[in-house]
């Protein structure tokens, strides 16, 4: 049992020592490993901090969902259109809203004649005179002693009523008044459940994809095209926080060098000046904070001169600790 221990160590002792001879030439060949080799590099140079390995990322890339249930009657958009801000996106078929909105707008009418309506305060106030010129004369009788007593308090209590109608008529009006209200919401919720039924783009946007299809049944929520804000991107990169604190803050002056074509021995780079927009206060596991810059992009016949991916670089101006 000992001499299968010993050859068993030996063998993996053996086995480890030969890789160690395979991969030695590799790390020297390179100088380092090859997870640290794709690492982001941050140097300092007279020009301040150039952060290296950053890349260019969306603003804005959100699918557009359904905000009602319903068949799909229109869509008007495809993959690769570019799109305005406001542009209507697709239909949801509307039929039974607009119903629903014409029975509300019906209520409503209803209710704003009820809320018209005065004819019952103005019976309370003529009858209230009456009653109320019936209790004096009934007073003054009493007073000559030509009316009982209750008959003179029956009069009075009449009175007494006509006023009560009269402030009952005035409820009943503000109640009228309040259902009349509640109505014009109504409408206006269902005027709303329609205009939600036109998907419209909420900026400026490239159509990335287009998930839904014509004809479709749709609920609230489903996905019907994918967006993509390409008139601005950002170019985000990391930052060491221990060896640079304090250079790098929001709004300092950067140049933004971004590789837009060309091939790895002969690459093409755009240049363009900005600020920091954002710089993480969180540091990641190797102790760097997250840092963008917004960039506005170009044209380029139907397309863009940066896309989502690209490699770039920032020399951000020296600032004082």
């Amino acid at each position: 049992m000992f001499k299968q221990n010993a050859f068993l160590i030996g063998s993996c002792v053996g086995l480890l020592l030969a890789l160690a001879v395979e991969v030695a030439p590799a790390v020297a060949q390179t100088g380092a490993s090859p997870s640290l080799s794709t690492l982001p590099s941050t140097t300092s140079n007279q020009d301040g901090v150039l952060v290296e390995g950053c890349m260019v990322r969306y603003i804005n890339k959100t699918q557009v969902p359904s905000e009602s249930q319903g068949k799909l009657t229109e869509l008007k958009v495809e993959e690769g259109m570019t799109i305005k801000k406001g542009d209507v996106i697709a239909v949801v078929d509307a039929k039974q809203a607009r119903l629903a909105l014409r029975m509300k707008k019906a209520e409503e009418l209803v209710a704003k004649l009820n809320a018209q309506n005065d004819v019952n305060k103005r019976d309370a106030i003529a009858s209230e005179e009456i009653a109320a010129a019936e209790a004096k004369t009934y007073d003054e009788l009493y007073e000559k002693g030509a009316a009982p007593y209750w008959e003179m308090r029956k009069k009075q209590a009449e009175a007494d009523r006509a006023k009560l109608r009269i402030t009952l008529a005035e409820l009943n009006e503000d109640t009228a008044m309040a259902e009349y209200l509640g109505k014009q919401i109504g409408s206006e919720l269902a005027e709303t459940d329609i205009e939600m039924r036109t998907i419209r783009a909420d900026f400026d946007a490239f159509v990335e994809k287009r998930v839904a299809q014509l004809g479709e049944w749709v609920q609230p929520g489903s996905p019907i095209v994918e967006l993509v804000q390409m008139d601005e991107v950002r170019v985000e990169g990391f930052i060491d926080a221990l060896n640079y604190a304090g250079q790098v803050s929001r709004g300092a002056p950067v140049e933004v060098l971004v590789t837009v074509g060309g091939s790895s021995t002969r690459p093409v780079t755009k240049r363009f000046n900005g600020v920091i927009d954002y710089v993480s206060t969180e540091l990641d596991l190797k102790q760097r904070h997250r840092i963008w810059v917004r960039v506005v992009n170009e044209r380029v016949g139907d397309g863009w001169l940066i896309m989502p991916g690209m490699a770039a670089t920032l020399q951000i101006s020296p600032s004082t600790p």
